[in-house]
């Protein structure tokens, strides 16, 4: 498991490492042509993705990316892809193209952040004010029954016939 782990974060780096181009033309590959893996092309019009690409208007050779996606598929031999391996490549390309279109996502994101920590830090100073407010309350409250007390024993000691 944690080899398939390096290899799908591996399979991201390579295709965050294709032009701009070459992604879009590999997602038009996978939808118009039969992805295969473990080889380049098969007999029966197999291809890989970045022949798939190429295809489309792609014109990149990245032989990382070949590797990495065979190494991703497990292949041992040439065969179809499976429609998860697909969905997988399509989603990533996608994602893929969607942080390449939207820098300004890292901004919004590290805005967020610091809205978060500034929320945490607010509730700690709040729940600090609250438990002063608690405080001062009971200590408020111990204060008037220690003058109460000390009012009622003051009268206890006083002789009784004087008022």
């Amino acid at each position: 498991m944690r080899r398939r782990r390096y290899a799908i974060e591996d399979l991201r780096r390579a295709i965050d490492c294709l032009p701009v181009e070459t992604r879009i033309a590999m997602l038009d590959g996978i939808r118009s042509h039969d992805i295969i893996v473990g080889a380049y092309t098969t007999r029966d019009g197999g291809v890989c993705p970045m022949l798939a690409a190429h295809r489309c208007g792609g014109r990149t050779s990245l032989i990382s990316f070949a590797h990495t996606w065979d190494r991703f598929t497990q292949a041992k031999r040439a065969r179809r892809a499976t429609e998860r391996e697909l969905r997988i490549l399509t989603a990533h390309l996608e994602a893929s193209l969607l942080a390449e279109h939207l820098p300004e996502l890292e901004d919004v994101v590290a805005a967020h952040r610091e809205l978060l920590e500034r929320n945490v830090a607010d509730h700690g100073i709040l729940r600090r004010l609250r438990q002063a407010d608690v405080y001062e309350r009971a200590l408020a409250i111990v204060e008037a029954e220690r003058d109460r007390l000390a009012a009622e024993a003051a009268r206890e000691r006083e002789p009784a016939g004087v008022a």
